[in-house]
């Protein structure tokens, strides 16, 4: 039995007393190296056991220059695409005791900032920035105290910067392209603001109208990565006197706000307007919402975000790595041929 008193929290020195080892055997089992007999091994977990032993993280880390502690900023927890990004990111991680400090501003670019900073204090041992409004300033005082990688964010250059990201004008050119062969050609951008992502979107969008000969029928409505940004802009899609056949909107869920606002004007999707998103989020395949999309490779990229950091803590002096991963269509029940071929093949019938 344990003669630790009640309320004190157990050192390693009690396990080893407890267990009749020395602290280094001790040492030696907790970090689960080899060269521990099985019958000393048992007794030192029986040990920690018996004196529920907590190791001291803080020690620990003086030890190894390491608290296995990562910090994670992510642009916006109410939307679920973080989320994928961040289930590949802890998939990908190869430390068993990892702890992931998650923080998120909302996309506030100065209450980022002292985010980042106040993990920095907290001695983290590497970053990741999910679709983060840091200043380049910013991102480049972070990198020269931690290691760092970028997600989403394609426009953040610097020597050391891992970067992995999707591309988004190719992206909005596979948009561009499902509606065309559906015989689409009077086809609307509905954009995602001013946000660098957004902006690949929506250069995305107006080199393939050119490409397929329909730059006279290119328009972008301003609209946001919001639900409530795509219903303000599909009301002014409704206020238009000449409407288009088809909206390719910058993101799901801004998509999903400019269906709600067409059916509540009785307007059908896709018998009317088709509608396209971007991102792919899984929340787009239920069945109620069947949403077209262009599906970015979320969980591939949280997974190569944890690895890049991985292998940056271990040698910061490596080349950097920018990885552009290619998005693929999902064609669903949103998107259909315009309302003029519905029309004919009604007659044909």
């Amino acid at each position: 039995m344990s003669q630790r008193r009640v309320g004190i929290r157990a050192t390693i020195h009690d396990v080893a007393a407890q267990a009749g080892v020395s602290k280094s055997l001790v040492s030696l089992v907790l970090r689960d190296q080899p060269y521990v007999s099985a019958e000393k091994r048992e007794a030192v977990l029986r040990a920690v056991d018996e004196l529920s032993y907590r190791p001291n993280s803080v020690a620990r880390s003086l030890a190894s220059r390491h608290t296995h502690t990562i910090g994670v900023l992510v642009l916006d927890l109410h939307n679920p695409v973080f989320v994928e990004i961040l289930d590949g990111l802890h998939s990908g991680a190869d430390d068993p005791h990892l702890t992931t400090l998650l923080v998120s501003a909302g996309g506030d670019s100065e209450r980022e900032r002292r985010l980042v900073l106040s993990l920095l204090d907290l001695q983290v041992d590497g970053l990741v920035l999910v679709g983060h409004r840091l200043t380049t300033e910013t991102v480049t005082q972070v990198m020269a105290e931690k290691p760092v990688v970028v997600v989403t964010r394609r426009d953040v250059r610097r020597r050391g910067l891992d970067t992995v990201c999707n591309d988004d004008r190719a992206g909005a050119g596979l948009a561009v392209a499902h509606l065309v062969e559906l015989g689409h050609r009077n086809i609307w951008h509905l954009d995602g603001g001013r946000s660098a992502v957004a902006q690949d979107r929506r250069l995305g969008y107006q080199d393939a109208m050119q490409t397929h000969g329909l730059g006279a029928h290119t328009t972008v409505v301003g609209a946001g990565f919001s639900d409530d940004a795509g219903w303000q802009a599909a009301g002014a899609v409704l206020d238009a006197g000449e409407r288009p056949t088809a909206l390719f909107v910058a993101n799901d869920f801004s998509a999903l706000g400019a269906v709600a606002r067409l059916e509540q004007a009785g307007v059908r999707v896709p018998a009317d307007i088709s509608v396209v998103g971007y991102d792919g989020m899984a929340l787009a395949a239920m069945r109620r919402i069947d949403l077209t999309t262009v599906a970015q490779p979320l969980h591939a990229m949280g997974l190569l975000a944890a690895r890049m950091l991985s292998a940056r803590i271990q040698d910061p002096t490596r080349r950097a790595r920018n990885t552009v991963l290619r998005p693929a269509l999902i064609a669903r029940s949103s998107s259909a041929g315009p309302p003029a071929t519905a029309d004919a093949r009604s007659r044909e019938r």
